[in-house]
Order: structure tokens, then sequence, then C-alpha cells
């Protein structure tokens, strides 16, 4: 189930997701402090082209720099990315075969508002 859902995911949100994600990581490792934001921005790239059987999870040893570094993320990028991710989740979750894709994207928005200090993990 969790292949033919991430294929359908694939198709119809997933793969210009990862690109727009992978796109903001180039654009943000092309200058050298903001560099840990690029590294954040591949990750969520990745777990957007591929969301089901993975979880997101707080990553140990996350501290104050990831937090500084979450509130200037939510402030630049996140809340937009956020609204997207809603937006973009209700208008899947119109059909009964979109419900399960607009669930995934409501899980992309935790990760999207704050990127640093996370971790993808398989679900078993």
């Amino acid at each position: 189930m969790r292949l033919i859902l991430n294929v359908i995911w694939l198709v119809l949100a997933g793969f210009w997701m990862a690109v727009g994600y992978a796109v903001a990581g180039l654009i943000c490792c092309v200058l050298i402090i903001t560099i840990p934001w690029g590294i954040a921005s591949f990750r969520i790239a990745n777990y957007a082209l591929w969301p089901f059987g993975r979880e997101v999870v707080d990553k140990p040893g996350a501290g104050t720099g990831s937090l500084l570094g979450n509130v200037i993320w939510i402030i630049v990028a996140g809340f937009w990315l956020a609204i997207g991710h809603i937006v973009t989740g209700i208008a899947l979750c119109v059909t009964i075969i979109g419900i399960p894709l607009g669930v995934a994207n409501f899980k992309l928005v935790k990760v999207s508002l704050v990127p640093l200090g996370k971790e993808i993990v398989e679900v078993p």
C-alpha cells in the first residue's frame, strides 16, 4: 500500500514539491551562512519525494542553534511553505483517493516550519 500511495503522491504532488525544495536548497547553499538551511531543504526534498513509510522525529542533541535557526527560517520561508502545504492538503482532501495524500501534506507542515533539529526515519 505504501508503494501505491508513494507513486500516486509522486505523480500528483511529490515531484514538484521536491524540485521546489531542491531549488531552495541550492539557493541557500550559494551563501556560506545559509548552508544549514540548504541541507535541511535537501532533507525535506527527499522526504517530500517519497513520504509514506517515513516520519519526522526530533534529532537528539539539537539545541539553541537549531531553535534560533528555526525562528529565522519561519520568518523568511517557513510560514509561506506551511501555508502552501495546508492549501495543497485541503485541495487533495476533496476526493476520497486524495485524503491520504492530503494527510501526508499536513505532515509536511511541521517540517516545513521547523526543519532544523529534525531527522527523517523509516517507519517499521
